[in-house]
């Protein structure tokens, strides 16, 4: 049987024992990595693959306020949920913190089932997100990604590829490189975003531009499978068959049926 990974979660506090207390709380969970101050958290993010970081405010150096504004104005991370911990419960400190991308403000002291809580909804929230983003990697880009920054990054790309999609050898570290990152990064941040690997979101673009060109109804098949960068018909076939559920001639017969032809 295939055993569900946990989550990974980063906790920064500069007081060991409220990082100990956290850690009871959440590691049944999850996976629970911690970190004294900012500078140590973004070594771990630099390294590890973090679905949501809870950060209090009240740090030496860059407080929790600095690093939720650098987290989400970065493109490498600005996908990870952010929840933000303080004794400073002022309706002022809640709408800076929001105001810089936090997706939850606790004040303390907090239950641990109210921490539990928003948690897990954040998690589930961004899987939805991923899932749609899974399926329509493209499309309505204000509905599959929780920021500006994301919807930047996959418009980019998105452009890239389409300016590229005859290139059979368009490779990862070619789309890497164009996004300014490194190839572990950029792996990273796709599937964060989209829950795919860049090769499978790649494969998903040609493959739904391919539909539209058989939907145009004026190439044959092989034709297809070149203008989308593929140079063997029976890989074209398999990918289309993955996505679509039907072969691209039964694809094409479905919407002559449809088209009353």
């Amino acid at each position: 049987m295939k055993l569900e990974m946990k989550e990974t979660l980063l906790i920064i506090d500069d007081q060991v024992d409220i990082l100990n207390f956290l850690n009871e709380i959440l590691a049944d969970r999850y996976q629970v990595l911690t970190a004294l101050n900012a500078k140590a958290a973004l070594e771990v993010l630099q390294t590890r693959v973090v679905h949501l970081v809870i950060s209090d405010v009240m740090m030496p150096g860059m407080d929790g306020f600095a690093l939720c504004d650098l987290l989400k104005t970065t493109v490498d991370y600005c996908h990870i949920p952010v929840i933000l911990l303080t004794a400073k419960n002022s309706f002022r400190s809640k709408i800076e913190g929001l105001q810089l991308g936090a997706d939850a403000y606790i004040a303390k002291p907090f239950s641990p089932e109210l921490l539990l809580v928003q948690v897990d909804n954040l998690l589930k929230n961004r899987d939805k997100i991923r899932e749609h983003a899974k399926n329509k990697p493209f499309e309505h880009l204000q509905l599959t990604v929780r920021s500006k920054s994301d919807e930047q990054f996959l418009g980019k790309l998105n452009d890239y590829i389409h300016e590229h999609i005859r290139d059979a050898n368009l490779s990862m570290d070619l789309l890497a490189d164009y996004m300014g990152m490194s190839r572990p990064t950029f792996y990273r941040k796709v599937k964060a975003v989209t829950n795919l690997s860049p090769k499978e979101l790649v494969d998903q673009v040609r493959i739904k531009k391919a539909a539209e060109l058989i939907a145009e109804n004026d190439l044959k098949i092989f034709q297809v499978a070149n203008k989308v960068g593929y140079n063997s018909q029976a890989v074209f076939g398999q990918n289309f068959q993955k996505y679509f559920k039907r072969s691209p001639r039964e694809y094409m017969a479905l919407l002559k049926t449809k088209l009353g032809s």
